[in-house]
Formats: structure tokens, sequence, C-alpha cells
């Protein structure tokens, strides 16, 4: 058995703990109580390890591509890229993306892998992970092939799952949504992350049109309507920028999971998701980060607290979003949408060991007087002090560099500005 302790524990399935400790044994913690451990962190927390219900780890390098672009525009720029690497590059720079996942106290993540590569970084560094394989077409004989060809680089273990993602409703028909469904694996997609997909959608106009390789033909339809037919609990949609209140009354009628992502809607121009509507609504929300194709990083404590700024802008209402439900997002709400949640996203006896340690000494939060506060509005990747999935430490502040990791990264991103 070993154990961890620290000024403050928070479970997030129940009130914060002073100086309490997490014990485990064989991967599942086994008691979360008061008192010290040999291995103790003053000045310090420790949290469920944050899930993330949206990543695109192989788009680690990715930062800047196509900034200020219209969003169609943005996806043909980053296509374009994308296509100058080959696998192993694709898994370099998957690599750096876990690398910088488990920096930010991520110990689980839903990831929409173009390649298959994220599947073997995550195992190969030890982060857990379903890997949604991406598939584009409007044949699912099509879909079939291009999935076997990114199955054949992974292998399913303890960590990782493998699971489908057929794109968008505007680069997938509805014959390919149901193949995916049909496997009985996870399935994740994108859904009305952008007033430029309802626009082709509707009318086959925008800046989406000029992306010809990769559409299908606009279906007359906004986007939830495009895939009423398909919603469902086993579709996790991320973004949902662009709804309507009687969309988000289908999706939560719907039971549809979705993965929010402040910063991405933000950076990329999309708007401001309606969060308030829809926890109000009873739609499961996780918290996502997406990938430094559309955010600066994987900084998950950046994200928490552009949901907060985002939430209380848009609502203006300082109760929008408070820090301890911004939490609960990124550890029991994201393992919700994932249907985890009986195994990660809080510090209960019987699940997996997933703990992030973050310091909170020397931040403006210290002395303590919110402990979910000074987490979410104090706290960085910089502060993340070790990060254990599964009960092993896989990220240790000032021991774990991952320099080769970072180079060979950083290769690829020069080869795609070439």
């Amino acid at each position: 058995m070993r154990a961890v302790s620290a000024d403050w524990v928070l479970p997030v399935d129940g009130p914060p703990l002073r100086d309490a400790r997490v014990s485990w044994d064989g991967g599942r913690i086994v008691a979360v109580e008061a008192g010290r451990a040999e291995r103790h962190f003053d000045g310090a927390a420790i949290l469920p390890g944050f899930v993330n219900a949206h990543s695109h780890l192989e788009y680690a390098v990715y930062a800047g591509f196509g900034d200020g672009q219209p969003f169609g525009t943005w996806i043909g720029t980053h296509i374009a890229r994308k296509n100058k690497l080959g696998f192993d590059e694709m898994l370099a720079i998957a690599r750096r993306g876990v690398a910088d996942s488990l920096a930010s106290g991520i110990t689980t993540t839903a990831d929409y892998s173009f390649a298959g590569a994220a599947a073997v970084a995550a195992a190969e560094l030890g982060l857990r992970a379903i890997v949604y394989l991406e598939v584009f077409a409007s044949d699912p004989r099509v879909t079939e092939r291009q999935f076997e060809r990114a199955h054949a680089h992974v292998t399913e273990s303890d960590l990782v799952r493998i699971g489908v993602s057929p794109h968008a409703p505007y680069t997938c028909s509805l014959d390919v949504y149901r193949w995916c469904l049909s496997l009985g694996i996870p399935v994740g997609t994108h859904l009305a992350e952008s007033a430029n997909e309802n626009e082709y959608l509707l009318a086959g106009t925008g800046p989406l049109a000029a992306n010809t390789d990769v559409l299908v033909a606009p279906s007359g339809k906004r986007a939830v309507a495009t895939l009423e037919e398909v919603l469902g609990p086993e579709l996790l949609c991320a973004h949902v920028v662009e709804v309507e209140p009687a969309e988000i009354a289908l999706l939560a009628e719907r039971d549809v999971p979705v993965a929010h992502c402040p910063r991405s809607n933000a950076l990329l121009g999309c708007g401001i998701a309606p969060l308030a509507w829809f926890r109000s609504a009873g739609l499961r929300v996780g918290l996502g980060t997406d990938s430094p194709a559309s955010t600066p990083s994987f900084d998950m404590f950046e994200e928490l607290r552009t949901a907060i700024y985002a939430a209380r802008a848009r609502e203006r209402r300082p109760d929008a979003l408070s820090a301890s439900d911004a939490l609960r997002l990124a550890t029991a709400g994201a393992a919700g949408v994932l249907r985890l949640d009986a195994e990660a996203g809080t510090l209960t006896p019987g699940k997996r060991a997933d703990l992030t340690v973050v310091e909170l000494a020397g931040s403006p939060y210290d002395p303590v007087e919110d402990p979910a506060a000074a987490v979410v509005f104090g706290g960085s990747p910089d502060r993340v002090l070790e990060t254990i999935v599964d009960g092993q430490t896989r990220y240790r502040q000032g021991e774990t560099e991952w320099q080769e990791v970072r180079s060979t990264a950083s290769a690829a991103r020069r080869r795609m500005l070439a």
C-alpha cells in the first residue's frame, strides 16, 4: 500500500479535507481520511487527476497555425500541414501531447486521433485514454478502411481503450454515424462548433465549402438537426456552440454528453457555448482543452479559468459558475460524459488511484480560504508537483523532463513549417 498526504485533499464527491491522506493498493484507492502519510506535501492540495473530455494529442505542436483565419479556412490550413507528416512524426508529436497533459495534472483524456499515434503515445507514457480514431467519409465502406488502417497501429490495454470518431456532420454522412455506433465502442464527434458549420450544412456556402476533398453533401438542416436520428447517450459531442434553446432541449432529452472547450471556441472566434443553459437543462458536461491547434496548450488550469470567465460574462452573473463547479466539470463531470465515472473523477475508495498534487504555497490564494478556488484560480502546470495514474507516478516536478520527446516533436513542427 502507498499513500500521500497534503494540507488539503479535495475528493470532489465530498467536502475538502484539511490535513488528509489518500491511500491506494494495486492501483485502486482504499482510503481517503484525516492524517499524514510518510510522503506529505506541505502547502499543497491533492485532487483527482483531471479528466480531459476532448483533446487532439497529435496536434501538440500545431500552435498558431492559421491563427485569425475563419473556421473553414483554418481547417484547410491544418489539413495541408498535417499531410506533410508520416506516422512516426505524428507519434513524436503525440508523445509531446501526452507529456504536456501529464505535466498539467491530466490523468485521463478523450482523444480524437487522426492516425492512431495518440494511443501508442498514451500507452508508452502512462496516460489513461479513450482514443477515438477519426474517420471522414460519406460511404461506410471507406470509413471502415480508414478505421482499420489507424487501428492497425494500436493495441488496447488497461489504460488505453479504442473508440471511433465520425469527425463532424459536414464530413461524415448519417450512414457513417450509424456504422460507427454499430461497433459497440466509444463514439465521439464535433458538433455545432461554428457558424461556418451551420452555413455549409444549410446552403453549401461559406468558408467550409472550399474544403471539397473532405466534405459530404449539405443536409439542408442545422448541425443538431442533421444528426437528430443518431443523437443519444452513446455519442459524445465536442463544442456545441451554435445551438438554439430547442436544440439544447433535444440534446437533453436524448441524454447527449457534451465536451465543453471554452478556450478553443473563443480563440477560433466561434463564440461562447451556453454552459449555464446546458447545466439547467440537465445535460452531462465535461471540460476539454482541445489542442494547441486551436488553443495555446493542454493547460487544464487555464481551461478551468476560461470556463468561469466565459460563463459569468455570458450570463452576466458572478454565480454562473463557481470554482467548485468548474473543478467538477474537469473531474467528475468529464468522467461522467466518458462513462468512466465508476473508475475516475473523484477520490473515492474503489476507484482508480489517479491523483494530481498541486502546490498552493506562494500563490495569491495562500493562506488558503477556499481550496477549490486556490486550485482553480491559483493553479498552473508550473505548480503541479506530481501526477499519479493507476497508482504509478507518471510526472514529478524537477525529475520528469522528456527532453527527447520535446526535441523530436519540435523537429516535426519544423517539417510542417518548411
